[in-house]
């Protein structure tokens, strides 16, 4: 006869082993070192990843922060669509996020509309003061513009850019957008992990601007990670904005002290500069990839040197190299460099500059310039192409609705916080996008009055067979249109999904010329590799003389989501660099 301690083994037998079960299933899954995930495998043998794709049938948010997504996927559910999402989220990673963006700063939005099956582009991006010229800054004595403070600032596009996507895609109010947002920064709500990083990062340029200091510290220093943190300033003016749309901002009392703090501090606002603000509707520009038509925003963004690297690339056999491989990304910092080159020189804006965007992503140019690229050696002196041929902190944020109407929506400060600057209790900090000026008269991106500066931040669209077919960005400075290629080509050439091509290791060339004149670093620049580049790898690219570095950098932060109009089924990518999360229903 069998003791009870017989039975007792037996149980927790059987328990362990379905303990080491599941551990099985779970420990391929652990997120990988240093922001990358590909050097984990899936039992299936596929590239790990750092979570598994969210699936949905009707609508999906993704974007850096979950309080922010969970507040795009209420407007869905409740009957919004893709452009109300997108507005409510904005304004909550406004609250939430607000280092890397808010009503102080710009917007860029790509917007596939599913009733007319058209895309359609919004450059919300602010001009310079009508005051700000080159004279100031030799008056001054200054030989470039400085990255903080009130030289750096440029009237902010944001509210504007919300008002014109509502008016004429939207359909709810703005007002109604923004409860989600006013109740968390009057309320308060917990500060996720990295976000309470970056905002550590800023802690130091507080002392020279107490009104920041005010606003962004609790009793002298940054919320720590789960710390509730309010901001009943930023919720005074959103209700402002709710009961007197873009007018309150531009023509009100919020431009108002923004104006008298601009006059207090050495700026060179005035009302006129807020009252003849506009956003401008563009026609998105595109290449086509392997048979997929990749859409960026003209000039004064850098988004078209996305397409122009991949017209570089296309004529290379990149999957049979190997997404890991040192020829594959010799191509890709080769490509880059060129590219960049073009944006040093070109990209400005064009109501001021001849940008000759038709020419810089053919397909003739790109066959022009791969014949620069040594396969064998990195190319140490890199300028600018010849395009004329005769006969560069931010969220991003992905939302798709039921209807398949598609916004791929990116805002930002530029610097973490801007320019430091917080104009009295309005409880958002203004961007610091003047920084971007070159100060030399001859550079199409010189600074003038009323002029847009070069911008970095861009948003991008992927359609197939006339319908869309990725709705992605990366933010993070010029890491953005790298990380567009790289995430493209995991997925076209690799055949990653979309959260596999957004968790596999990056690179970042670093040290190209910039439209402020900047020139290109001596040696050709740095390439920066997360962990999962292999050493060998690393070892070939310095064999061909790239010189590579393992040091902390920023890799951009990727959202995305992907349509498949076949299953009628969204797959949503999230990047485990950032806080955030893809959400779906």
């Amino acid at each position: 006869m069998r003791g009870c301690g017989d039975s007792t083994i037996r149980r927790w037998t059987l328990r362990l082993v379905g303990a080491c079960l599941m551990l099985e299933l779970i420990l391929p899954y652990a997120p990988a070192k240093s922001g990358s995930a590909a050097e984990y495998d899936r039992p299936s043998g596929k590239p790990g990843q750092s979570r598994s794709v969210v699936m949905a049938r009707n609508g999906m948010v993704a974007t850096s922060q979950p309080l922010a997504a969970q507040a795009g996927l209420e407007v869905l559910r409740s009957g919004g669509n893709a452009v109300d999402a997108a507005i409510a989220v904005n304004a909550m990673l406004g609250v939430v996020e607000p280092m890397s963006c808010g009503i102080g700063g710009d917007l860029f939005v790509i917007y596939w509309d599913a009733k007319t099956e058209t895309l359609y582009g919004l450059n919300a991006s602010g001009r310079s003061p009508y005051g700000l010229n080159r004279e100031v800054f030799k008056e001054r004595e200054l030989t470039e513009i400085p990255a903080e403070g009130p030289l750096a600032w440029s009237v902010p596009g944001c509210v504007d850019g919300w008002q014109m996507l509502s008016e004429r895609f939207g359909a709810r109010p703005l007002a109604e957008l923004l409860q989600p947002a006013i109740r968390h920064a009057e309320e308060g709500f917990p500060v996720s992990e990295i976000i309470a990083g970056q905002w550590k990062g800023a802690e130091k340029s507080f002392e020279s601007w107490p009104d920041s200091a005010a606003t962004w510290l609790i009793d002298g220093r940054p919320p720590e990670a789960g710390e509730i943190f309010r901001n009943p300033n930023l919720a005074a003016t959103y209700r402002l904005i709710a009961a007197g749309g873009r007018d309150a901002f531009y023509e009100g009392p919020i431009a108002q002290q923004i104006v008298e703090f601009s006059e207090a501090h050495g700026g060179c606002f005035s009302m006129q500069d807020f009252a003849d603000h506009a956003g401008e509707w563009v026609e998105p520009v595109s290449t086509r990839y392997r048979g997929y038509d990749v859409w960026e925003l003209p000039p004064n963004g850098q988004g078209i040197a996305a397409l122009e690297m991949l017209n570089i690339l296309e004529a290379y056999d990149v999957a049979k190299m190997g997404s890991h491989s040192a020829d594959y990304l010799h191509l890709l910092v080769e490509a880059k460099k060129l590219a960049f080159a073009d944006r040093a020189k070109f990209y400005a804006d064009p109501a001021f500059a001849d940008v000759p965007v038709a020419q810089l992503v053919s397909k003739e140019y790109a066959n022009q310039q791969r014949k620069r690229i040594d396969p064998n050696r990195a190319a140490v002196d890199v300028p600018a192409g010849a395009p004329m041929l005769q006969a560069g902190d931010t969220v991003y944020l992905s939302v798709v609705d039921q209807d398949r109407n598609c916004c791929s929506f990116i805002q930002s400060n530029y610097y973490g916080f801007g320019s430091k600057a917080t104009p009295g209790k309005l409880g958002f900090c203004l961007q610091n996008r003047g920084a971007l000026f070159s100060l030399d008269e001859s550079h199409a991106n010189t600074l003038e009055p009323h002029k847009r500066p070069f911008h970095t931040i861009i948003p991008a669209m992927v359609t197939r067979e006339g319908k869309p077919w990725l709705c992605f960005g990366v933010m993070g400075g010029d890491m953005q249109p790298q990380g567009h290629v790289q995430i493209l080509v995991n997925m076209i050439d690799f055949g990653m999904n979309v959260q596999a091509a957004g968790d596999a290791a990056r690179m970042r060339h670093l040290g190209s010329a910039t439209p402020t004149g900047t020139p290109m670093q001596a040696g050709g620049g740095k390439v920066a590799v997360e962990s999962g580049i292999p050493e060998a790898t690393v070892k070939l690219l310095q064999e061909r003389g790239h010189e590579v570095i393992r040091s902390p950098v920023s890799f951009g932060g990727y959202q995305g989501i992907r349509i498949d109009f076949e299953q009628g089924v969204l797959h949503g990518g999230t990047d485990p660099r950032k806080d955030g999360a893809a959400v779906g229903y």
